[in-house]
């Protein structure tokens, strides 16, 4: 469209000048012929002035027919001039029209020609209609085996897991048909809008106005032509896909029908089957089958069932799994650190049951990781739940494999493999006699165990008695299975036996997640020297390896929510829970949910906790030995908070649907409140910036800031913490650790020289001193080799003759052991070589003491 605008002003333009000109090439001969008009007539008016005598009469006719024939020749090239200059202005307009009409038309061309193109690429990066065809036609056999057992092949009764997995799986394939539609529907609109818009264009008055010239029609038409032959491909291939698409839109609109039907006849017959929860719905154990369909057929479609059910909720929660992947690498490394602390100070024990969290760290943080955070998926299918379960028990059996005792170790293999057989046993959707026997021996071989367990005598060994209760309530359901499923009660059958291993499985693991958190706080109090108490919120000393009693609160509720997830009547709870939290409310212009208040708190308050976290593990054992500079992420920890802080700010707007325009208005009203009273602590946080990047002081490093000396522990956002020799934490505001005078004996080396001073009796070798002083630093692999040790003489005193030991020591951390060590050496190897270190002598100071006193003086000192 520019080109042809341009096109067309470009034309005009050029029109415009081309009459200008020729205008000015008819008034220049309009005008030369007037001035020889008007000189012919002056001349004959001056001729009777020039001869004075009359003319005769003859002369005077003549004259007369010359001025008549004058004026014939004059009229005639008026007239001549008049046709010519019409003439030349019809020609002239009919070319300026010809050249407006050209350029239109050649504007209305390439616009066709784009919107061709346009379409071309359309159709060749659109919808794949064979794609979409073979996908529609996959979800119609899908919806085939969904159906299976709920719509055909019904047997004598529903099931409650197969209208559940049914139902959810017909769920999301009507999502994806939806989309499908709306994708198909957009699609089919754009190519009729391009189609509409292309037969508009040709239907223009301009395209049909042809030119006098006929070479120039001649052109126009064979450029017609041109164009046809490119665009007809396209057009055609235009016109057959939407042809495609036509027949493709009621194919699709009947599976969404059929599909949303599909939905509202099992939320029917979940209803209808919830009503009659306890009443007789098949015959009795012994009595005669009514039905029967092949086991092994009905386990061939549970388990399609069971892995379309898996693949689409994957698909759906991909976001959350990688979450869950990086939660577990995380506290793998976290555990992993936390081992390796422990061996490098000589603190694990293999065999201690309260570092079994630590005996394989990626087991342990694949158990804690799993069963706490699998209650962020919300309404996972049971083949899903149960997968987490299995890789948390699997882990848990490596973990405390010579851990605990040997009794029950396999009290849990037992019940583990029990649970197992009831997993598989779940994921039979349809009733058959076979399954139902399976049921009883499986509900049989639950209450045995649990009864050998509690009544086995070795309760002593067990240290929660707690679980015992569980297994007694887990031999409960087992009976109440065994007699639902005697009298006809097939649905109550299976969802007691369900429940009762789940119930004992499921508290077991949840136990043992509480006391691998317990046990990671425990050693994290014993690793690190100093940590931050607020940590989490939870006081490391205190807790001792006790797990905070708001886990074991939290733990129980997601315990009694899994287990009551088991009976299809907790539907009539959650479900308005759900709508309650994910219904939208108003106020104003602004609209949130209840559920994304709870994540704006929930992701503040984790960027919070990220932060601490960061500070934490970068302030802890800052003073190991031998160790200078701290590097790694100490010099980036406060950069590193702000960002944690920022995005999860954002985050957290984000969540609850706060608009930016209005988070500006609020960064706005905070500038505001920073110009009147907020200027101290955006001078320190500016300065904890700038700290970060220029680095003159690091976490780890030993410095003194006026008449404080200690480690730098933590660089945060207003103020650092320095601790001191004795113990304590000071707080420096980050802008006095720029604008006061800061001595950092770390920065670059954490060498730094020594000086010893040593005084020797006078008459003493000083050549021997000084040959035993330089000696004794080359024998501690502390000190530096280079620069050597050397020895001064410093002055004469009165009582001795002063000496001056220096050498450099390689950190400056071990500046007191060394400097301990280097003087009983010298103390040592002065006695063997029989050097005296004499002692201090008081001078007196004649001029400070009257006649009197002196001689009182000396007579005391010789009685």
């Amino acid at each position: 469209m520019q080109f042809s605008l341009a096109s067309i002003t470009g034309t005009m333009q050029f029109s415009k000048k081309h009459i200008s000109l020729v205008h000015l090439k008819y008034f220049v001969l309009i005008t030369f012929f007037l001035v020889m008009h008007k000189t012919g007539f002056s001349q004959q008016d001056s001729i009777p002035i020039q001869i004075p005598t009359p003319i005769p009469i003859p002369q005077k006719t003549a004259m007369d027919s010359a001025e008549i024939k004058h004026d014939s020749a004059s009229n005639n090239l008026f007239n001549y001039i008049k046709k010519s200059g019409a003439n030349e202005q019809r020609k002239n307009l009919l070319e300026y029209s010809e050249d407006t009409i050209a350029t239109q038309q050649d504007a209305t061309i390439e616009l066709i020609k784009e919107l061709t193109l346009e379409a071309q690429n359309y159709l060749e990066n659109g919808l794949d209609t064979t794609g979409l065809t073979y996908e529609l036609n996959q979800i119609k056999n899908w919806y085939q085996v969904t159906s299976d057992g709920v719509f055909t092949n019904i047997g004598t009764m529903q099931t409650h897991r197969n209208l559940e997995t049914s139902y959810k799986i017909m769920r999301e394939l009507l999502i994806r048909v939806t989309a499908r539609k709306s994708s198909l529907d957009q699609y089919y609109k754009k190519l009729v809008n391009y189609r509409n818009t292309i037969d508009s264009l040709y239907k223009e008055d301009v395209l049909y106005q042809f030119s006098s010239d006929s070479a120039t029609l001649m052109h126009y038409a064979e450029r017609l032509t041109i164009v046809s032959q490119e665009i007809k491909p396209i057009d055609s291939s235009l016109k057959r896909m939407l042809l495609d698409v036509s027949e493709l839109q009621p194919a699709i609109n009947i599976l969404v029908n059929k599909l949303a039907s599909g939905i509202e006849q099992i939320e029917i017959y979940q209803n209808e089957l919830s009503a009659r929860t306890f009443n007789r719905e098949t015959n009795n154990l012994n009595g005669p089958v009514k039905y029967a369909r092949p086991f092994n057929e009905i386990f061939k479609v549970s388990t399609i069932k069971a892995v379309l059910s898996f693949i689409f909720y994957v698909q759906n929660e991909t976001g959350k799994l990688t979450l869950l992947c990086l939660l577990v690498i995380t506290c793998t490394i976290f555990l992993f650190n936390l081992k390796r602390r422990l061996r490098k100070q000589n603190l694990l024990n293999k065999n201690d049951q309260e570092q079994s969290v630590l005996k394989y760290p990626f087991l342990s943080a694949l158990v804690i990781v799993l069963n706490i955070f699998q209650f962020v998926f919300i309404d996972p299918p049971f083949v899903f739940a149960a997968l987490i379960w299995i890789l948390s028990g699997l882990s848990f059996v490596f973990i405390l494999k010579n851990v605990v005792a040997r009794y029950w170790l396999l009290a849990w293999l037992i019940l583990f493999v029990l649970f197992l057989i009831a997993c598989v046993d779940t994921l039979i959707l349809q009733a058959t006699r076979p399954e139902r026997w399976i049921m009883v021996s499986l509900a049989i071989a639950g209450i045995l165990s649990g009864a050998a367990i509690i009544l086995g005598g070795h309760r002593t060994e067990l240290k929660e008695k707690l679980l015992l209760y569980f297994i007694g309530f887990g031999i409960i359901m087992q009976t109440a299975s065994i007699l639902a499923n005697g009298y006809g009660r097939y649905n109550v059958s299976k969802t007691c036996l369900i429940a009762g291993f789940f119930n004992v499985v499921l508290v077991i693991l949840f136990y043992w997640t509480l006391r691998f958190i317990g046990q990671g706080f425990a050693l994290t109090a014993r690793v690190y020297n100093k940590p931050d108490r607020k940590l989490f919120n939870i006081n490391f000393e205190r807790a001792d390896g006790n797990t905070p009693t708001v886990f074991y609160v939290l733990l129980f509720i997601g315990w009694f929510i899994l287990l009551a997830r088991n009976f299809y009547e907790f539907n009539y709870i959650s479900v308005p829970v759900k709508n309650l939290i994910t219904q939208k409310r108003t106020i104003g212009e602004f609209s949130f949910t209840i559920g994304s208040i709870f994540e704006f708190f929930l992701i503040l308050y984790l960027s919070g906790m990220i932060s601490r976290m960061v500070s934490f593990f970068a302030s802890g054992n800052t003073a190991e030995p031998g160790i200078g500079r701290r590097s790694g992420i100490g010099s980036w920890v406060l950069i590193i908070r702000i960002s944690v802080i920022t995005i999860g700010l954002l985050a957290a707007f984000a969540a609850i649907g706060i608009p930016m325009d209005r988070l500006t208005i609020i960064l706005s009203a905070l500038s505001v409140g920073v110009g009147f009273g907020l200027q101290s602590l955006v001078n320190n946080l500016v300065s904890g910036l700038i700290i970060s990047f220029e680095k003159p002081v690091n976490v780890g490093d030993i410095v003194e800031i006026g008449e404080q000396k200690g480690v730098v522990k933590s660089i945060g956002f207003r103020s650092s913490i320095i601790t001191t020799a004795a113990g304590a934490n000071v707080v420096i505001p980050n802008g006095d650790l720029l604008n006061r005078q800061l001595i950092n004996w770390t920065h670059e080396n954490p060498s730094i020289s020594v000086d010893i001073n040593v005084g020797v009796a006078y008459g003493t070798n000083l050549i021997q001193v000084i040959k035993i002083l330089q000696e004794l630093p080359g024998k501690d692999e502390r000190i530096l080799r280079n620069p050597a040790p050397s020895v001064v003489i410093r002055q004469f005193n009165s009582s001795s003759i002063d000496m001056q030991l220096s050498f450099w020591l390689k950190n400056i951390r071990d500046l007191s052991a060394v400097k301990s060590t280097i003087l009983l050496a010298i103390d040592l190897a002065f006695k063997e070589n029989a050097i005296k270190i004499p002692f201090p002598r008081q001078e007196l100071h004649i001029s400070s003491f009257t006649k009197e006193e002196i001689s009182d003086k000396n007579e005391g000192e010789k009685k």
